[in-house]
């Protein structure tokens, strides 16, 4: 299995970008390239816009886990659609995803848990999911390798796993395939607007003319909006993950049991990390949206740790600029690639819990940690929507974790939206108003 080479490796595509297309993807990440992929297929001349490298941060780092298991309600049938997509993907690109249909398990390690899992049922029911709730005998005889007393678990047949370093930059290659231009290394500084609309975008390389744009940037996309006075309440925070080498097969899905989540690869290895820990960051932004985010503080008060400053150039760095001109560097250039270093302790932490949860098993071997900046939301579900303010403007960015799996659909609705087309789901839940409009925050249920 190829390790992270995004940071490293020569670029694939190494441009140079066309003087005009239609639509400008800004960033290549799975929202991005699936965005793209879309567009080719409706005849339209897309360009992906890469400041660093396909997939070189979130889309690659992320679990590998393609679930409609636990999602708020109003993603579920987005999720549904991203599983279809990811089937016929993956025909199409002769397995190179690496995706398996294996299930995911949310196991509850108390009552408490197993009633909080049965009352995300009902919305898993209403769209034909076939999720449902295991016994204790029936998640002990699934991972019979476990010492662990489990009260039982929610499970969903249907929901998969793949392999996010492989899959994201084959699907590059497939948009590719279909007429989109992909270029790395070409930072967009920014959106030339005729008559309050988009008219261009202003890279490094230059201006490309379009009559539409995606901002797709993950955790850049607020920095970016900020320049053309678009304001969205998005942080980015940092989470760490490891890949064990190969193990003794404990179980093929994913299972997360509140303490430890770990997903089988293709390799025969374990991808192991904690739900519902993460560090933030604080500069400017999380001071200016700490009211909005105090609701969902309170749903996992000990889930966050707080770090006094970010890293140099990180997008709510101090000393990263808000405004720049279009005409010099701007911090996109400044900064290529979101590349943090994996927490030391959380490693350790994280392979001390697997070997109490497994200690028949030989101690896992690290073969790889890393750490990604998530980029979140104060609900932890995304903004997907058209810009009222500026016409030709989409914004799709904000998956809170949940990303990988249901990009190709979400890449799908925001080339659709893009077009002026309807985008075959209810968007209310995502729009861009719901921050300004005086909705009360509904944060994404914790299951």
């Amino acid at each position: 299995m190829t390790d992270f080479p995004f940071t490293t490796a020569s670029p694939e595509w190494a441009g140079p970008p066309p003087a005009e297309a239609d639509v400008a993807v800004i960033g290549g990440g799975v929202i991005g390239v699936m965005t793209a992929l879309h567009l080719a297929r409706a005849g339209l001349r897309a360009v992906v816009l890469e400041k660093g490298r396909i997939a070189g941060e979130q889309s690659s780092r992320n679990w590998g886990w393609i679930r409609v298991q636990g999602r708020d309600r109003a993603e579920i049938p987005i999720a549904m659609e991203a599983q279809d997509q990811w089937q016929a993907l993956s025909r199409e690109t002769n397995d190179a995803l690496g995706l398996r249909q294996t299930g995911v398990a949310y196991i509850a390690r108390t009552e408490a848990d197993l009633a909080r899992y049965a009352a995300w049922l009902p919305h898993g029911e209403a769209h034909g999911t076939g999720s449902r709730l295991l016994s204790r005998a029936e998640i002990a005889d699934r991972i019979p390798d476990a010492r662990a007393d489990w009260a039982g678990a929610l499970w969903t047949e249907r929901d998969m796993r793949a392999e996010p370093w492989l899959a994201v930059p084959a699907l590059a290659r497939l948009a590719a395939r279909s007429g989109a231009t992909i270029v790395e290394n070409c930072a967009v500084r920014g959106l030339d607007l005729e008559g309050g609309r988009v008219a261009g975008v202003i890279t490094e390389a230059g201006r490309i003319a379009v009559s539409g744009a995606v901002v797709a940037g993950g955790a850049w996309s607020a920095l970016f909006l900020r320049r053309h006075g678009v304001s969205i309440p998005q942080l980015s925070v940092r989470s760490t993950a490891l890949a064990t080498e190969p193990l003794p097969e404990i179980f093929d899905g994913a299972a997360y049991d509140g303490t430890i989540a770990f997903r089988r690869r293709i390799d025969g290895g374990y991808n192991l990390a904690i739900s519902g820990y993460q560090e933030l960051y604080i500069g400017p932004d999380a001071f200016r949206a700490l009211r909005t985010y105090l609701p969902l503080l309170k749903t996992n008060p000990t889930g966050t740790r707080f770090r006094l400053s970010a890293p140099q150039g990180y997008p709510d760095g101090w000393r990263t600029p808000r405004a720049w001109s279009m005409d010099g560097p701007s911090p996109f250039e400044a900064h290529r690639i979101l590349d943090p270093a994996p927490n030391k302790a959380i490693v350790q932490d994280i392979l001390s819990r697997f070997h109490t949860l497994f200690p028949d098993l030989p101690r896992p071997r690290v073969k790889r940690a890393w750490a990604g900046m998530i980029d979140t939301m104060p609900d932890v579900v995304p903004v997907v929507d058209t810009v009222a303010t500026i016409p030709g403007l989409v914004v799709a960015t904000g998956m809170s974790g949940h990303g990988f799996g249901i990009g190709p659909a979400f890449g799908r609705i925001a080339a659709a939206l893009v077009q002026g087309k309807a985008p075959g789901h209810d968007l209310t839940r995502f729009r861009l108003a719901r921050f300004t409009d005086g909705s009360p925050i509904e944060v994404a249920p914790d299951v």
